[in-house]
């Protein structure tokens, strides 16, 4: 079976590194933009009750449905093609990232804001100084979540015709070729896989000395 993976990913018809770099963007996109998307509504969210309390339990919701749903919504807007899948993808990665780093500002001690202001400290400054650098750890968990989701939920993409490893599984599956099949699972695992130990080290890197020591401790 090996022999059989290795000849189909080495043929030139099967265009292994053109979908490879389809399925490092289909990955890479949402990412960004879920980061981007969660980190700002949470903090817009974190001055308002009404608006935390909105936005957290719709996020718990849209976790709740399956990717594939959302990109048969998207098929009658986008139509074929990866744009259904980037968005799709792109509402996955938001609610853990979201979540988290709501839950991190939240949990600032109002003690150490109200000193900061004492001292004459703009908002700016207290958020770039004080907030961000507490926040990142419980930043980064999120996104080490919503990275490993996507990276591993990809290949529906394939489903309106966006590429990547999604098309080998796909094709593999209504023709019976478990080579194929194979050659686009066994990348994505190993992709995912490697998300994981990435996601994992930025988060201690980013993680206080004093934190680490308290976590090893527990």
């Amino acid at each position: 079976m090996f022999n059989a993976v290795w000849s189909f990913i080495t043929n030139p018809h099967s265009d292994f590194l053109g979908h490879t770099l389809d399925y490092l963007r289909l990955s890479a996109i949402p990412i960004v933009l879920s980061l981007l998307i969660g980190v700002t509504l949470a903090v817009l969210v974190s001055r308002s009750a009404i608006a935390a309390f909105i936005a957290v339990n719709l996020s718990g919701l849209m976790r709740a449905i399956p990717v594939i749903v959302f990109i048969i919504l998207m098929l009658p807007i986008l139509k074929t093609g990866e744009r259904p899948g980037l968005i799709a993808l792109t509402i996955l990665g938001i609610p853990p990232i979201l979540l988290n780093t709501y839950t991190g500002i939240r949990t600032i001690d109002p003690a150490i804001i109200d000193a900061a202001r004492g001292i004459g400290m703009t908002n700016w400054q207290i958020l770039l100084r004080i907030q961000a650098p507490l926040v990142l750890p419980v930043l980064a968990a999120g996104t080490r979540t919503a990275a490993v989701q996507i990276v591993a939920t990809a290949t529906l993409a394939a489903f309106t015709g966006g590429g990547g490893y999604g098309a080998y599984i796909f094709d593999g599956i209504s023709t019976f070729k478990n080579a194929e099949i194979l050659a686009g699972a066994i990348p994505v695992t190993i992709l995912a896989l490697s998300v994981e130990v990435l996601t994992s080290g930025l988060q201690w890197l980013v993680t206080p000395a004093g934190l680490r020591v308290k976590a090893l401790a527990e």
